[in-house]
């Protein structure tokens, strides 16, 4: 008999359902979330956030930045007008400002281990999608003790 690769096996099932979950979850608001950053970003670096822009920084077409920018404005993340720049609501700043004040935290928390910059950079991207409060915290926790 072979010997489970990991302890999941013995977890609940629904322990293991409820972590699947948080993951699919994780994964459709990636989207929003990368999205809304970049265009944050966009704001500030170009005073505008154009549709062109997105997809070349994102590197998808423009049809599949349009889907996305129907998806935020029904969710009342942006507000966009054809041949406008894109406007972030009060709702899709605080977003943004969440989404980058957690990528910050992942990314000095993996350089605090040692991860070049560019490295954490790369990685943070997909790691920030999925941590949740508590590990956050840890982490800022960790990154303040090592800078003391």
């Amino acid at each position: 008999m072979t010997k489970p690769h990991s302890d999941a096996a013995k977890r609940p099932v629904k322990d293991q359902v409820r972590q699947f979950e948080s993951v699919r979850a994780a994964h459709q608001s990636e989207m929003v979330e990368d999205y809304v950053e970049l265009i944050a970003d966009l704001i500030h670096l170009n005073g505008s956030a154009r549709p062109k822009d997105i997809a070349e920084r994102l590197g998808v077409t423009k049809p599949t930045v349009t889907k996305n920018l129907a998806r935020l404005k029904r969710e009342n993340l942006i507000s966009h007008e054809p041949y406008r720049p894109i406007q972030l609501t009060q709702a899709g700043r605080r977003l943004a400002t969440s989404c980058r004040e957690r990528h910050r935290t992942v990314v000095d928390f993996l350089i605090a281990l040692g991860i070049s910059a560019n490295t954490a950079e790369h990685d943070a991207e997909g790691i920030e999608h999925h941590v949740s409060a508590e590990t956050l915290r840890v982490f800022n926790n960790f990154t303040r003790a090592k800078h003391k």
